[in-house]
């Protein structure tokens, strides 16, 4: 090339051999016309024939049987020659074995050939027959000729009919094993989706249950070992029980959801927790920040407020409030911790603040940095709005953690 670059030629793809079942109709179809010749059993008279030759009368059996080696891989190919070859046979005696060789190679270019093969094959042929049976119709100008145009459909348009037949038989086998295959790949991937939400909502469920008391409980055994106090041993001992009661209770009912659906009452359901458990939540807290010099408040709406919120809204403002608590116990500064919750138009507003500091002092437990990755998540899934982060307050560095839960009309539950 001018430009500099080299063209290589294409590679031949190799031809693959014939199939089993097409030697087998060779030879058959070899030795069934060998034996009819050599019996003198023919399709027309001699004094029909243009060629009068024995031998030559086995050219086209001959080319007709080699052709049935490559019906598959060149059906195309196989087509013309056989049509050429089946032309040549009705110039000698005829053989019966070359004509139904020749019928199965219409049925194989309809049925391995291109698909545009397959739409003209059968109209050309239907065109062949009817050209046959008028053609020789008018010229004998009796109604015997009309066995011909017959003749001839049965040799080529009724085959290449029963290969389209089976051809659409078969693609749409074909359609159909597909789309039940991407069913089956569909069902797979939303079985797999839906196993991956199911753990990270048991995640997200066991993080916030338990991380509460266990952080009060690391909290609280650092502060008894540390301090030489016996009262201050007893009160720390006191709150490591009261967490680990209440956290055995709350891994009881986690087991009993995960065992049976039922959180471990039989056959009742397991109940969520609301926002009417947020005092109790608070003066857990209390307790288990009073060796940090933690105070908590709590600004909530009252039960009136709060009864058109959804049961998901209210699980996730529970379990927001659980886990900021949780993290304002490990690493929050001495100070307040405020909690507000405000009904805004269609939202439930969430927000907690804490006092941010470098090294808080007293004893602290370690954070995973799964609490605000599953409060994130929790507010995504209900179509909202989360932040948290450090912010300049007019005293001090504080930690604001914002959620905006979304309280749709049509979610509201109906009242009692």
């Amino acid at each position: 090339m001018l430009d500099g670059t080299v063209t290589l030629p294409r590679p031949r793809l190799p031809i693959p051999p014939p199939h089993r079942d097409d030697i087998i109709m060779a030879v058959s179809g070899l030795a069934g016309g060998v034996l009819l010749w050599a019996l003198g059993l023919h399709m027309q008279g001699e004094q029909h024939a243009l060629i009068h030759t024995d031998r030559l009368m086995l050219l086209p059996l001959f080319v007709m049987a080699g052709l049935e080696l490559i019906r598959r891989t060149r059906p195309r190919t196989a087509l013309l020659v056989g049509t050429a070859a089946i032309v040549a046979d009705q110039l000698t005696r005829g053989n019966i074995a070359t004509v139904l060789m020749f019928t199965d190679l219409v049925y194989a270019a309809v049925l391995y050939g291109t698909p545009a093969s397959a739409r003209r094959i059968p109209v050309t042929t239907g065109l062949i027959t009817v050209g046959v049976s008028l053609g020789f119709l008018a010229w004998w100008q009796q109604p015997e000729a009309l066995l011909l145009g017959v003749l001839t459909g049965l040799i080529s348009f009724a085959p290449a009919t029963t290969g389209a037949i089976v051809r659409n038989h078969r693609e749409a086998a074909d359609a159909a094993r597909l789309r039940a295959e991407q069913t089956a790949l569909l069902a797979e991937m939303d079985r797999r989706q839906a196993v991956t939400a199911e753990r990270a909502r048991m995640a997200r469920e066991l993080h916030d249950m338990v991380a509460g008391h266990l952080s009060a409980i690391a909290i609280h055994s650092t502060a008894a070992l540390s301090l030489d106090d016996p009262g201050t041993s007893r009160d720390a001992l006191g709150v490591i029980r009261e967490n680990s009661v209440e956290g055995l209770a709350e891994m009881r009912r986690l087991i009993g959801l995960l065992r049976d659906g039922t959180g471990g009452n039989g056959d009742a359901p397991a109940p969520a927790p609301t926002l009417d458990g947020l005092p109790a939540l608070v003066r857990q807290a209390e307790a288990a920040g009073a060796a940090g010099a933690l105070t908590f408040t709590l600004d909530a709406p009252g039960q009136n407020a709060r009864d058109a919120l959804p049961a998901p809204v209210e699980l996730a403002a529970y379990r927001i409030v659980q886990e900021s608590l949780t993290n304002a116990l490990k690493h929050a500064a001495p100070g307040p911790v405020r909690i507000s919750l405000r009904r805004t138009g269609h939202a439930l507003a969430v927000h907690v603040t804490s006092v941010y500091g470098d090294t808080p002092p007293g004893p602290r437990a370690p954070g995973s940095g799964a609490g605000l990755v599953g409060m994130r998540e929790r507010v995504a899934l209900l179509g909202g709005e989360f932040t948290a982060g450090p912010a300049e307050g007019a005293e001090h560095t504080q930690w604001h953690v914002r959620a905006e839960l979304p309280v749709r009309a049509d979610d509201k539950e109906p009242s009692a």
